[in-house]
């Protein structure tokens, strides 16, 4: 398709239902697709699992997605709140109302671009010896131990960026950029909201995520 942009955010979520993983681009609030997570939850879909660098701050998206009881498990590499209050997903964990799968922040990047690039898994010494190697197939290398992590890959995934364009070529800017750009090429479709929808092609040198891999992109001005 040569035009990828849509008028909805419904229009940007069609599909997605009940029992699917979708992946949430940001480092907390910054580069978080709010205004897509807030029509997904008004689409009533249920028991997600949600792969995002962190879980939330109260008031963000994915705490009110948390909130309203969508979410069936979290794979994430931060699970804690700002400051000592408990976070939304840190009450539903600890009420038992929810999953979560902990994984170390390198090693959460690489599952991600594994299943990007259609790789099983992979191994590293990161988290050898530690809970989190639990239950994982452990092998020696040289002289280090190292631990098998799987891929990670999505039915949606929901990025925010600076600028898009209507191939569906990305622009991130800052931080933005964290886990938006190899979270698009691990999902089978990809939804990006940008502040800045361009009618001509972006110039591709300055392009982070390549429109084959987006699906469809929605203006929303204003975003973080």
């Amino acid at each position: 398709m040569f035009d990828k942009r849509v008028q909805s955010a419904a229009e940007a979520l069609a599909g997605l239902k009940d029992g699917d993983t979708v992946m949430l681009s940001g480092f907390q609030r910054i580069g978080a697709p709010d205004t897509l997570i807030m029509a997904l939850i008004e689409t009533g879909v249920k028991d997600l699992t949600i792969i995002a660098n962190g879980t939330g701050h109260p008031g963000s998206g994915l705490a009110h997605l948390v909130e309203a009881g969508r979410v069936a498990k979290v794979i994430c590499s931060s699970a804690r709140g700002r400051g000592s209050e408990m976070s939304p997903f840190e009450k539903a964990w600890f009420g038992g109302k929810i999953g979560l799968e902990l994984v170390p922040q390198g090693t959460f990047a690489e599952r991600i671009r594994a299943g990007g690039a259609g790789h099983a898994g992979f191994y590293t010494p990161t988290a050898v010896g530690t809970d989190l190697a639990a239950g994982k197939e452990e092998r020696r290398f040289g002289d280090r131990d190292y631990i098998l992590e799987t891929a990670l890959t999505a039915d949606f995934a929901m990025l925010r960026a600076e600028r898009g364009d209507r191939f569906g070529n990305l622009i991130f800017h800052g931080s933005q950029a964290n886990f938006g750009p190899v979270m698009a090429t691990a999902a089978e479709i990809t939804v990006a909201e940008v502040n800045h929808l361009e009618e001509s092609p972006l110039d591709p040198h300055g392009v982070h995520a390549a429109g084959i891999f987006v699906d469809r992109v929605l203006h929303v001005p204003g975003g973080a």
